[in-house]
Order: structure tokens, then sequence, then C-alpha cells
């Protein structure tokens, strides 16, 4: 029987939603164990449709839809959570194909994760197997600084003023003659590895205090590489480096595949705005 102080703490303990991680075909219990979910909460599995959630406990109090408004605004926050999200969908990416869920999908329970799975079980378990025997890299391309472009300008006379504007006019002129060299530089890059890879999608540049890089970002690629053809992908990423001196390349991976997988499902309680 509950003491009156017990009933009181659980009305006021706050509601409990699910943090959906990802989507697997089928999960051991030993590589779910040790895993921390959001807040370092144990992960957990939840059935349905043939299919298995990942998830971990998210009290909607921090989880729920107001505020996680406010949480994604928080850039400190954002990146706490999207760095426990990740930790659970890397360590499934290494045991097999697995769709990520997008950050901050949350359900309010068990049951509508499963009727979740149930709704896109064929779009699921179409994804796992395109995504079987696959991994998700990256490929950055930095500017790099060349020699200035000298002017093509008739070199006529004029005074102290005039040879300033000749210089500065012959500097904004290489300064864009190297951003369209780079650009053009990216295209081609990203075509080629297309060739080669099952799918590629180019993101918007990455600004340079995320980067981290001294230079600016005219490439930001993800490309879906088949386990057989890795070597000949990362042989073909030197290949381009060499081709095209204006571009820094720079290879990342393997990564699970969140850059080709449906986008997040109506439904969740927690969706950005």
């Amino acid at each position: 029987m509950s003491s009156t102080a017990e009933v009181a703490a659980e009305e006021s303990a706050p509601a409990t939603g699910v943090w959906l991680h990802a989507v697997v075909r089928d999960v051991e219990p030993a590589t779910l164990a040790g895993l921390a979910g959001m807040g370092g909460a144990p992960v957990r599995a939840v059935a349905g449709a043939g299919l298995v959630a990942v998830v971990s406990p998210a009290p909607l109090d921090e989880y729920g839809e107001e505020p996680l408004r406010h949480h994604l605004e928080d850039l400190a926050w954002l990146e706490r959570a999207a760095r426990a999200h990740h930790a659970v969908v890397d360590a499934l990416a290494r045991q097999g194909p697995v769709v990520p869920a997008r950050l901050a999908t949350v359900h309010t329970d068990d049951e509508r994760v499963a009727t979740s799975l149930a709704a896109r079980r064929a779009e699921l378990s179409a994804t796992l197997i395109r995504l079987t025997g696959r991994g998700e890299w990256g490929v950055k391309g930095y500017l790099v600084p060349g020699a200035p472009v000298e002017s093509t300008a008739a070199q006529d006379g004029g005074g102290v003023g005039t040879a300033y504007l000749r210089r500065r006019r012959a500097q904004l002129t290489a300064r864009d003659e190297r951003q369209q060299g780079a650009s053009a530089a990216a295209d081609a890059v990203h075509d080629a590895l297309c060739e080669v890879a099952v799918a590629g999608r180019r993101h918007a540049p990455q600004d340079r205090r995320l980067s981290g890089a001294s230079t600016p970002m005219a490439l930001n690629g993800a490309y879906l590489v088949d386990v057989a053809a890795l070597r000949r992908f990362t042989d073909l990423v030197d290949t381009l480096g060499d081709r095209h001196p204006g571009l820094r390349l720079e290879l990342t991976g393997p990564w699970p595949a969140y850059s080709f997988v449906a986008e997040r499902p109506a439904g969740a309680v927690g969706e950005p705005r």
C-alpha cells in the first residue's frame, strides 16, 4: 500500500516520453548494455512490426515540445544532446544497418513508437536493405589560398590614387577568380565521387566557426559507399585532391547514414518548427 507521501511524489513527477535514437532490424541485449541515452539514462528496445526502435527515457519537462523549442536555440544544450544521440546511433551502426532518427524525435510512450514502426514498416525495411553493406563518408573541400592573380588591365599612367585603385581592383579580381575556381572544382569533385558512390548529397558549406578551418569551405559532401567500393572511393579522393590543388580535400567516416534516410514522420512531440 502506498503512503500519502509516495502518491504525492508520483503525482508531482514529470511525465516521461520516449526519445527515439534509431531503428534496426534486431539488436542484441549485449549491444544495448552500458549504452547511455539522453541525460545518461540507459537505452532499451521497443519492438513493433518486425522492427526494433532503440529509445531512451525523455522527461517531457525537458524534452517536450515547448521545452525543446527553447533548448534547440541553446547551442551548448544542442551539442550535448547531439553527442548523446550520436553515441547511441554510432554504436548501433557498428553492428549493422541502422536508420538514425532525426535529432529531437520524441514520442509520448512506447505505444506511439510501435505505432510509428507499423506505419513506416515498408519504408524503414526498404531503407535498412538499401543501407546494408554501405556506409556514409564525408568529403569536405577547403579553399587553398593561391598566389595572387595578376591583373590583365592596361597599366596606364596615373597618380597615387589611380595606382591604389588599380591594385585594389586586381585584388578583388583575384579573389573572385579563386572563389569561382574553387566552386567549379567542388562541382567536379562531387560529380566524380558520385560516379563511385551509390548516392551523394551536398550540404551547405559550414561556417568557419563550426568547421574550425582557417579558410572557407567550398564542398560539404556526403556519399553512401559500398564496402566493396571503399578502396576505389578513397583512392579517388586522393586523385581528385591532386587534380584540384585549389581545394584541400578532407575525408571523414564512416558515419551512420544520416544523409540518406527519410525525414522524420509527423507525430513526434518534439519537432522543432
